[in-house]
């Protein structure tokens, strides 16, 4: 082809990389990460990378030289901001528990300062409270008080039944970290996304407390 026939040719303007909102994560002290179903899948990473940070953070802190004290510049990277992470997976069938099981216990084995809280709720089992639950909650407690393993998912996170009290979520976190700046991230149906979007914004108004809603999409 002529070299002229290419100076015809249209001009592309490619505009991005676009990354998912949930990169926005490390902008923030505190996390709020609800995942419904498989929407878990993606604030997994979060957590995992959160850990990884955590770890090489307090390594290089360990491992720092006395670069500085001879004179020499020491190009510190930007301090990782995340330092609490609270995470909700909300699932309707227990079977669900099977492959999130070894990535639960991994979370927790890494988790050696406790940095995160992990909630998960069964929404196909007995509200808590009901009579016919009873039995099952009393099981549930004595297996985890003996063996630190979950009856119910199978994994060192405790599971509660019914479905969460989104309000009483947000009102733990604002309680427990006031004049703070928080990320909520949701993946899931677009089914709690008006609800979680709303307490956002409420709490934000009535707390010192800032709410930041994020929803990514699988």
């Amino acid at each position: 082809m002529h070299m002229s026939n290419f100076c015809r040719m249209p001009r592309l303007l490619i505009d991005g990389p676009y990354g998912a909102p949930a990169q926005d994560y490390k902008n923030y002290e505190v996390l709020l990460l609800v995942g419904l179903g498989i929407g878990a899948t993606p604030l997994i990473s979060i957590l995992k990378d959160v850990l990884n940070n955590i770890k090489q953070q307090r390594d290089e802190e360990q491992g720092r030289t006395m670069v500085v004290e001879s004179g020499v510049k020491n190009n510190k990277r930007k301090p990782f901001a995340t330092k609490r992470a609270y995470f909700y997976w909300v699932t309707r069938e227990q079977g669900s528990f099977e492959w999130f099981k070894g990535v639960m216990n991994e979370v927790v084995e890494k988790d050696k300062e406790g940095v995160i809280e992990l909630h998960n709720y069964c929404t196909s089992v007995y509200e808590e409270g009901d009579a016919r639950s009873a039995l099952i909650t009393m099981l549930q407690s004595l297996h985890h008080a003996k063996n630190g393993v979950d009856i119910v998912s199978g994994t060192r996170v405790k599971t509660h039944f019914a479905r969460p009290n989104w309000r009483n979520v947000f009102k733990h976190a604002a309680i427990k970290h006031p004049d703070t700046r928080l990320g909520v991230f949701y993946c899931g149906t677009h089914a709690l996304v008006g609800d979680l979007k709303r307490l956002s914004l409420d709490f934000s108004r009535k707390t010192t407390t800032k709410f930041d809603f994020h929803k990514e999409n699988f």
